[in-house]
């Protein structure tokens, strides 16, 4: 059940008056209220509701929470999708941008030896509803495959092959460059099982040598984007997000009117230069933002 309005420790440390922490002591200390009543923690609250700390009102304007953001990263092999690893193996969590309130939640996850597209958010309803299967949104892999593939193997990856855990196919799969028994593909599919790209392959005798995720959905890698590094996804981007999995977007803080304290945003390196390692892959040295 989706309740009115945001958490109010939440929606005050997002307009820049404290860390949420800070804010709960106050919040239990009874020094914050609501329409003149003690607030409580947890309460939820919307933007034009009265809200005073120490008996004094505060400027509604301020209690606009910021927009959802997402972020694009390009994810280079060899780095892990949790948070913690008892390997000492890196993880992409630590190229992150650090947020001042909430947490990064993933779109997915790819595996440690597959790179590229990885979208990451902090809008928990927009991630679990984009990775839900009933919403069948496209991801498109570029994949190098070792050994014969012929014709007949390309048909039943396109009409379904029995995996232990299911049918599962390629909605498409198309050759884009090699010969021989090293060749590149695109393939397309609709769900994200676990390794499932690599399993089909294997079911019919074949071997990935790499992997990359190129697309999620409206959303692409591009040349500009650096192994390794990441950027935000524009507003009409991820307007556009929300909009495909049938979910409404918050209201946005027009720019100019980002209230006091709130977090400033930086964006990743646009700049580099780059070369083809495989097709409609933009490469470069690895660099990362924190």
């Amino acid at each position: 059940m989706n309740l009115p309005g945001d958490r109010l420790q939440k929606l005050l440390a997002a307009s820049g008056l404290g860390s949420r922490r800070e804010i709960e002591g106050w919040i239990a200390a009874g020094r914050v209220t609501v329409n003149g009543k003690v607030a409580e923690l947890g309460q939820r609250v919307e933007s034009l509701e009265a809200v005073a700390i120490d008996g004094k009102p505060l400027r509604r304007q301020k209690l606009v929470a910021p927009p959802p953001r997402v972020i694009v990263y390009n994810k280079p092999e060899g780095e892990i999708c949790s948070r913690k690893d008892p390997e000492g193996r890196p993880s992409v969590f630590e190229q992150f941008p650090r947020l001042r309130d909430g947490r990064w939640v993933l779109v997915g996850r790819l595996d440690l030896n597959t790179a590229g597209l990885l979208l990451a958010t902090d809008h928990g309803e927009l991630a679990n509803r984009l990775m839900h299967p009933g919403y069948g949104i496209e991801r498109e892999y570029l994949v190098r495959v070792n050994g014969e593939v012929d014709d007949a193997s390309l048909a039943r990856l396109r009409t379904g092959v029995q995996l232990d855990d299911g049918m599962a196919a390629f909605d498409t799969v198309e050759e884009r460059s090699g010969s021989g028994r090293n060749r590149w593909f695109s393939v397309v599919l609709r769900e994200g099982r676990n390794r499932e790209v690599r399993r089909l392959w294997e079911a019919e005798g074949l071997t990935v040598s790499r992997l990359k995720r190129v697309r999620f959905g409206p959303v692409f890698l591009g040349p500009r984007d650096l192994r390794g590094a990441w950027r935000d996804l524009d507003e009409a981007g991820v307007r556009q997000l929300f909009a495909l999995v049938e979910l409404n977007m918050p209201a946005v803080v027009p720019e100019g009117k980002q209230a006091e304290g709130s977090p400033k945003r930086s964006r990743s390196p646009r700049e580099g230069s780059s070369r083809s390692r495989s097709p409609r892959e933009g490469a470069a040295r690895p660099r990362s933002r924190r």
